[in-house]
């Protein structure tokens, strides 16, 4: 790596991970940049997770210090999601490039209809919390996708986590536990795989390491009010990728 594509990862990097921690997406940025340094697709949806992972931890770590505890709030959805993630990383291990980079794509429309409407801050008084099949099948899925796209993947677990009934400063929290857990669970298959770029993924996960102690300082800060633009924007940015404008 010359020192223009170190710049451009660690820019990357951190910029990504402000708005993963925020709302989701940033893979959107950061795994079409690793192809623009040459890599493959399967290897770029590799590499892309060491920085996820690390970012997720960063973002962990600074929700805990700003006071938002997830404890008995995540653990519903966990298995699910870990058992999704890690079905949709050895599906998706097996794809060659080219087909890998298609479906990075077509994916993303489920992602633009969900989006077609705001998430809730909270459910009315006296609604009833999902059943426990729809909470599976919905956290199964996302997981899933999580463990074979990854990109995105905040933005559907903010999304679902709202409409059950969360605050989106509480669903951002429990979100990077929950991709915390589901990325580590799909990175050992993109290891045994060789998808993974090394110098590229701890080049990556500095930014992705700043972006996402950053990004949850300023979302326990602002609140749902800056969260709230933050997740509209990226829903539109992953819109704009997916129809190919940019």
């Amino acid at each position: 790596m010359d020192p223009t594509e170190v710049a451009l990862v660690v820019a990357g990097g951190i910029a990504a991970g402000i708005v993963n921690a925020m709302a989701g997406g940033g893979s959107l940025l950061t795994v079409p940049l690793l192809t623009f340094a040459g890599l493959p697709g399967g290897v770029a949806n590799g590499t892309n997770r060491i920085g996820v992972l690390v970012m997720n931890i960063a973002a962990a770590w600074s929700f805990r210090r700003g006071g938002i505890s997830v404890v008995g709030r995540v653990a519903p959805v966990l298995a699910p999601t870990m058992i999704g993630s890690f079905v949709g990383a050895v599906i998706v291990s097996q794809l060659a490039d080219d087909t890998f980079e298609r479906l990075f794509g077509l994916l993303m429309i489920p992602l633009l209809i969900l989006s077609l409407r705001p998430p809730k801050a909270s459910v009315a008084e006296g609604a009833t919390a999902w059943p426990r099949w729809l909470s599976v099948a919905v956290f199964s899925g996302i997981g899933f996708y999580g463990g074979a796209f990854q990109a995105g993947v905040g933005l559907f677990l903010t999304l679902a986590l709202a409409r059950s009934g969360i605050d989106l400063v509480l669903a951002n929290a429990i979100k990077v536990v929950v991709i915390l857990a589901l990325t580590a669970v799909a990175v050992p298959v993109f290891v045994v795989q060789g998808q993974i770029d090394w110098p590229f993924a701890l080049v990556l996960s500095v930014g992705f390491g700043i972006g996402g102690a950053l990004g949850a300082r300023i979302a326990v800060r602002g609140g749902e009010r800056v969260i709230r633009p933050v997740l509209v924007g990226a829903v539109v940015a992953l819109a704009l990728r997916m129809i190919g404008v940019w």
